[in-house]
């Protein structure tokens, strides 16, 4: 006599199962965008970009007892769990945690790759945005521009500063007050 199937739908919370079922996966780092777990497999050149804009932000990081990295950001209440290209949060809220809320932090930085540029042009700009992430920057590899979102909203961004040509100057705001160089990206 065989068993009935389990009812995975009957007393289980799906976005907490999820969740934890993307923190044990073995191997690389994966992400929960709108429900679909991504892998984080940035290449060399993306990486390159990235670290551009990391070296001219750690200095001012530090000033405000900041920490600079990737770690896991959560939006509760939502199937969304992100692994942003930087994100520049309080060193106090980093210390012991395992992943924080978009609205801890000073400044989420995403990079475009080829394959998910739009996740990071539409849906994690409105996410951040409704999730409180004050600057949202985003590095568009594809379209060569960067683009400074502020003052987040439940519906996205009301400020968008860019889309920006590489080579530009971008002015990053308080409390970094400092000009970033895109010439290099």
């Amino acid at each position: 006599m065989s068993e009935a199937p389990a009812d995975y739908n009957h007393g289980v919370d799906p976005e907490r199962a999820l969740k934890y079922a993307v923190q044990h996966i073995r191997g690389d780092r994966a992400q929960i965008v709108e429900g679909v777990i991504e892998p984080v497999s940035p290449t060399w050149d993306h990486e390159a970009a990235a670290e551009t804009i990391r070296d001219q932000i750690r200095a001012r990081a530090r000033e405000l007892d900041c920490v600079t990295g990737s770690g896991n950001l959560d939006l509760p209440g939502s199937s969304n769990w992100y692994v942003p290209d930087i994100a520049v949060v309080p060193a106090a809220a980093a210390k012991g945690a395992g992943a924080l809320l978009p609205d801890q932090t000073l400044l989420v930085v995403e990079v475009t790759s080829e394959s998910n540029g739009d996740t990071d042009r539409v849906v994690k700009r409105k996410r951040y945005a409704e999730y409180g992430a004050p600057l949202y920057l985003l590095v568009d590899r594809q379209e060569r521009s960067v683009t400074l979102y502020s003052e987040p909203g439940q519906l996205g961004y009301t400020r968008a500063d860019g889309p920006h040509p590489y080579g530009t100057t971008v002015h990053l705001p308080e409390p970094f007050s400092l000009e970033l160089d895109t010439s290099t990206l």
